[in-house]
Parts: structure tokens; C-alpha cells; sequence
């Protein structure tokens, strides 16, 4: 793997040199220019809903700018859209703009220079002030000190649990802490023996992106939204990362976790918690509709630990955004980033947003602005979401993000559930798992 990647690093390098030195003949990518004409392409997400609010985004801004022309298309995704992406930007074929971006993902192109720094744009600052993102994108600087991704949408990850049984249980709302949560686990067992506190079989598996969504969303709640990574140094909070084990481990010996494969366990009863984004509530409408917010299920955010107040709990944000690609010219990038700063200059762009995908506009003001009050008053579920943006922390900022994830799950998460492995020594060999990924 390590050197499946320094063999792409270089490759790309050398391709981005080569194409950009084609490029001084008047050749542009990801684009054809008539005179007194900007054109340029955009890549949207492989998603049908996403594509069609690009093409009617870019349809509206083209009618009031005649002297600019917007390609929309999805972006490739075989085997996978940063593959596409990848062959693309070594191709020379690159866009100038796409959305669809992960923090991690980027840190790979910024490593790479095959995309560019936001802040160096003109009006980028007016762009965070009329979004008021101030908050959310901060927790998006590099650690060179760039934002090179403009997040569009932010699923601040919260727990779901099945309100109707915690009434049985005795309890009126969600537990808080970790001794909370298994006193509601030893509760739930004496009750009914065959039923989980959660099922997730991801639990037992190195899979390196589902540590976003068991991991980093209780290490982050752990440690009060701390740093993980520091560019290429890892700086996360062993405290904080020792109680995150341990409480996996106490939930494991308390017999509360499911890790074998279960139908619906959360729709079913068979499990009472759930790590639950947004997206599922549509498939909840069609096939479960005796799921109902605040009847037979509510929402929470991650646990803390006993010692920590959970009014200050931060999660992990489920979230991607927009980059500009280097191998466009000055002028098609300028022109991409007006285009993106006209779309969310409008409150009224990110509702139509909001109700095409389901995905809440990463905007610190989401909960309270008039544009989607109503919106949200007709689907509070959505609301919770909304009020956490800011609370929400994005996917780590290094360029060898899965291997670092990867031995999250096979030196720590893994063999503390599987095997019952010490939480300080699972720590421990992580880190130097880490430290070796990153040499």
C-alpha cells in the first residue's frame, strides 16, 4: 500500500508537470473558451438529486451571466469517485470545480497541488460572512493553514435510540454518560435478555471508513472535539482515547453489543441504539412508519464520559464540500468560485439544498435562520442536526487517512471487543501503528 502510493505521488506530479507545461500553448482543461466567454465544468456528486440542483444552480446563474458557460456531469465513480477524480487530474482532464470532496481526500490533492487554496480568492470572505459558516469551516483549516474545501453539506452524526423502550425502562430521555448508558444496558438485559444496547458488526471489522461512525464519534465527544491529527504529526488526546476503549470494552463484557449481521435491528427493537445520519429518515417514511420522532425514537449525541459535562459534546460531521482544480486557469477558477459564491449567497439556494437531498447545509446559523425555520417546525428530526453543525468535527486532514483509520479498527477497536484487549495497551500499539503508517 505505502508504496502503491508513493508510486501514484510521483506519477501524478510528473503528469501535472506534463499537462501543465502543455497547457502554456492555450490549451485549457475541463473546458472549451469562446471569446468573451468563461467556460468551465462542474462534477457533481453520483447522485441523481444532487445533479439535478447543480444543473438548475448553474442554469439560473448562466441566465443572469451571459458571458459565462456551466458544463454540469456527474464525476466518474468507477471503481470509485476519488479514482475518477485521480485518473482524471493524471489525465490532464481534470474539471475546474467538483463537489463531493472529503476533508481526507483533499489533503491527498493538496499534497499532490491539484487543487488550490479558497481563502486566496476574491470575495472569499464575503462567501463565509453571507453563508455564516465562520464556525463550521474552522474546524476545516489544514494544517498549513489553507481551506482548500468549501463544505457544502454537514451531517453532524447523532445516536438514535428507541424511545418507546427506554420508557419501559423507566427513562424519559436518552442517557448522557457512560454509567448512564450502561445502567440503562443493565436495565434493558434484566428486561428483555435477548435484546441489544447497539448492533453494529462494523464494530469487529478494520473497515477504515466506519471508524467515523462508532470511533471518532464518541473519541471526539471524549475528548471535547481535540485535535487527532496535526498535519503529519498525531496529537490526539490519550485520556480521552483510553475512556473511549474502555467504554467499547464495558459494553462489550455487558453483553449490550451486537456484531453479528441483523436485520433492521433498530427498526425491529432487537437493538435500542444506533448511530443514525439524516439520510435514513426517508427510508424510515416508506418502510417503517411506525418510526416517529420523539414517540419512538429520539436523538442524542454521543455519550461523555463520567467526568466530562456532556452539555459540551462534539461528534463526528458526516460531510463533504466543493474543491477547485489547479489544472483549470486563473480565469475558469475565479469564474467557478463566483459561480459557488452567487449559489450560497442566497439562504433561499441552501433550503432548495436542504429539501432536494436531505442533507443540511453546513451552516452555523442552520437551527435559526428564518429560511428554514419552517422547514424544520415540519421535520423536526432534522432539527437536532441543524443546531449541531458547529459541533460537528470533519474527517482528519492527512493524505493517508485510510491507513491511519485502518489501524484504528486492527490495533485498538477491533481486538478491545473482540478479544477484550487492555484499553491503554490498545492505545498504545495504536499509536505506534500510526506512527509507523505516517513515517
Amino acid at each position: 500500500m505505502k508504496a502503491c502510493r508513493k508510486w501514484f505521488a510521483l506519477m501524478l506530479a510528473l503528469l501535472l508537470l506534463l499537462a501543465g507545461c502543455s497547457g502554456k500553448g492555450g490549451k485549457e482543461t475541463g473546458t472549451s473558451k469562446k471569446e468573451g466567454v468563461v467556460e468551465f465544468e462542474f462534477w457533481a456528486a453520483p447522485n441523481p438529486t444532487q445533479e439535478a440542483f447543480w444543473k438548475k444552480m448553474a442554469d439560473a446563474y448562466m441566465k443572469e451571466n451571459k458571458n459565462v458557460k456551466i458544463k454540469v456531469s456527474p464525476m466518474p465513480e468507477s471503481p470509485s469517485s476519488e479514482a475518477g477524480i485521480q485518473t482524471a487530474i493524471a489525465s490532464g482532464s481534470a474539471p475546474a470545480i467538483s463537489e463531493n470532496i472529503s476533508r481526507g481526500f483533499a489533503a491527498q490533492l493538496a499534497a499532490s497541488k491539484a487543487i488550490v487554496p479558497l481563502e486566496e480568492f476574491e470575495g472569499y470572505d464575503e462567501l463565509i460572512s453571507e453563508r455564516k459558516m465562520e464556525k463550521t469551516i474552522s474546524t476545516w483549516k489544514f494544517a498549513d493553514g489553507h481551506q482548500y474545501v468549501l463544505p457544502i453539506y454537514s451531517n453532524a452524526m447523532l445516536f438514535g435510540w428507541r424511545l418507546d423502550i427506554l420508557k419501559e425502562l423507566g427513562y424519559n430521555e436518552p442517557p448522557k454518560t457512560y454509567s448512564q448508558v450502561l445502567e440503562v444496558g443493565k436495565k434493558l438485559k434484566e428486561k428483555y435478555p435477548k435484546k441489544f444496547l447497539w448492533a453494529r458488526p462494523d464494530l469487529v471489522q478494520p473497515t477504515w471508513w466506519a471508524r467515523w461512525f462508532d470511533f471518532f464519534m464518541l473519541y471526539n465527544a471524549a475528548s471535547g472535539g481535540g485535535n487527532f491529527m496535526e498535519g503529519n504529526n498525531f496529537v490526539a488526546d490519550k485520556d480521552a482515547g483510553v475512556k473511549t476503549l474502555q467504554f467499547f470494552k464495558d459494553l462489550q463484557e455487558n453483553d449490550l453489543l451486537l456484531t453479528k449481521a441483523a436485520k433492521d435491528p433498530f427498526e425491529t427493537g432487537t437493538a435500542i441504539m444506533v448511530d443514525l445520519g439524516p439520510w435514513t429518515f426517508p427510508y424510515w417514511a416508506e418502510k417503517f412508519p411506525k418510526m416517529k420522532y420523539n414517540e419512538t425514537y429520539a436523538l442524542s449525541l454521543p455519550p461523555v464520559p463520567d467526568d466530562a459535562d456532556p452539555a459540551n459534546a462534539k461528534t463526528f460531521a458526516d460531510t463533504k464540500g466543493l474543491v477547485i482544480y489547479a489544472q483549470a486557469s486563473k480565469e475558469q477558477q475565479q469564474a467557478a468560485f463566483d459561480f459557488v459564491k452567487w449559489v450560497f449567497s442566497n439562504p433561499e439556494n441552501d433550503l432548495a439544498w436542504f429539501k432536494d437531498t436531505n442533507l443540511p447545509p453546513a451552516r452555523d446559523d442552520l437551527s435559526t435562520n428564518d429560511a428554514f425555520v419552517s422547514y424544520l417546525n415540519e421535520n423536526p428530526q432534522l432539527k437536532m442536526y441543524a443546531e449541531n453543525i458547529p459541533n460537528a468535527i470533519p474527517p482528519i486532514d492527512n493524505e493517508k487517512m485510510v491507513e491511519i483509520q485502518e489501524q484504528i479498527g486492527k490495533a485498538a477497536l477491533n481486538p478491545v471487543i473482540k478479544s477484550g484487549k487492555d484499553p491503554e495497551k490498545a492505545w498504545d500499539d495504536m499509536v505506534n501503528a500510526i506512527n509507523g503508517v505516517l513515517k
